[in-house]
């Protein structure tokens, strides 16, 4: 089989999707999958993942400010976008796959009509609803809905939608968790010389990692912070991301004069990461519906878990699918501080009790969110997928 895959995001540029694509792809037979993504400025990072990487990348312009058709503009960018596709010569093609169904979707549905190749498509739940703000992009993704011979979803909440709100037939949309490398997301002892280094000696650590965006939560968190410091006076809590929100955080962390129990940690490697959430207390995603942006799924929920730590996460979108609610982490209204103060606080009571321990969070991802599982399944959809005649 071989599949062209057409993602903007891909690594080094961070996001869950690129992971995703970049842990699954790299398990499916060497050479038998062309991936083409954006060509990011950081061109040494960019030959890094691409010699290490099993499978071909090639990288182009594929990142346009407007997704619409109506503009001169968006109409230039798919056009563009499409001949630079075609210029590569892709042959021997089996499928193409599209990391979202806009504007990764539109461009595969056109390659797909003039190759006449199967199409595949992932959705994520926070690109088709905020499609559903615009009648231009909502009749755009209609169109890949229905030209995509298979759907993949990243959790039954994002299905549900595809159902409910798209009308499209439930045999044609697979679900498939992401995953999680779960020899690197490990537990491991408490490291005094970690938590030294990052200013965390005696402190209560709460992580969150993930893009700043508004659908993420931290401010509500960091609103939340005040009252927690009543029932856990040695808080600290954790961001680890760069967004566009970045601004707004600081300066709500600087006018409830909150410097000393909030952290950006912007930049760091993988390996800081890693140890980031082996060495926090309990992570938290308080993520809530912004608008028509939702949380699909939650990777990073996954991957805390697989370290063996305790989550919270909002219910909002697909992020209660990632947690045994109850037994590995809770959910919590987190539109509100005070919910979600109340949540750190049972959690922390509960974790002290000896609930919510390492090993029962670990072996829940064990039984079903690994990557090894999560190939297997996605193997048995590509299989499935007939090919055009």
């Amino acid at each position: 089989m071989s599949i062209l895959l057409l993602s903007e995001i891909f690594p080094p540029l961070h996001g869950g999707s690129g992971r995703w694509f970049y842990e699954l792809y790299r398990r499916l037979e060497a050479g038998s999958v062309t991936i083409v993504t954006q060509n990011n400025t950081k061109t040494a990072d960019n030959q890094r993942v691409d010699n290490e990487f099993p499978q071909a990348i090639h990288r182009i312009k594929m990142a346009s400010n407007s997704w619409g058709l109506i503009s001169l503009s968006g109409l230039a960018f798919y056009t563009g976008t499409l001949f630079r596709i075609l210029r590569l010569k892709p042959k021997g093609l089996a499928q193409i796959h599209c990391g979202r169904t806009i504007h990764e979707g539109f461009t595969g549905l056109l390659l797909a009509k003039i190759l006449r190749k199967p199409l595949v498509c992932y959705v994520h739940g926070e690109d088709i609803e905020v499609a559903r703000t615009s009648r231009e992009l909502t009749w755009i993704v209609k169109r890949v809905l229905a030209g995509a011979n298979r759907l993949i979803c990243n959790s039954q909440n994002t299905k549900a939608l595809l159902v409910e709100h798209w009308q499209v037939p439930e045999e044609k949309i697979a679900v498939i968790h992401p995953g999680v490398d779960e020899d690197r997301f490990k537990p491991v002892p408490p490291n005094t010389e970690f938590r030294a280094a990052h200013g965390w000696t005696d402190r209560f650590v709460c992580l969150t990692v993930g893009r700043l965006q508004r659908r993420k939560g931290h401010d509500r968190m960091i609103e939340a912070i005040p009252h927690l410091l009543k029932h856990i006076p040695n808080l600290m809590y954790v961001i680890v991301g760069q967004g566009d929100n970045y601004k707004n955080l600081t300066a709500a962390v600087k006018k409830l004069g909150l410097e000393q129990q909030v952290q950006f940690l912007n930049e760091i490697d993988d390996s800081d990461l890693i140890g980031c959430y082996q060495q926090c207390d309990l992570f938290i995603l308080p993520n809530r519906s912004d608008g028509n942006d939702i949380e699909g799924f939650g990777m990073v929920l996954v991957e805390a878990q697989s370290a063996g730590k305790p989550v919270i996460a909002g219910n909002s979108g697909g992020t209660a699918e990632t947690m045994d609610i109850g037994i590995t982490g809770l959910i919590a209204d987190c539109t509100e501080p005070a919910c979600i103060s109340e949540a750190v606080v049972a959690l922390k009571k509960a974790t002290e009790k000896g609930e919510f321990q390492p090993d029962t969070c670990r072996q829940h991802v064990l039984g079903k969110l690994t990557w090894a599982k999560h190939t297997e399944q996605a193997r048995a959809v590509f299989d499935q997928t007939v090919e055009l005649r």
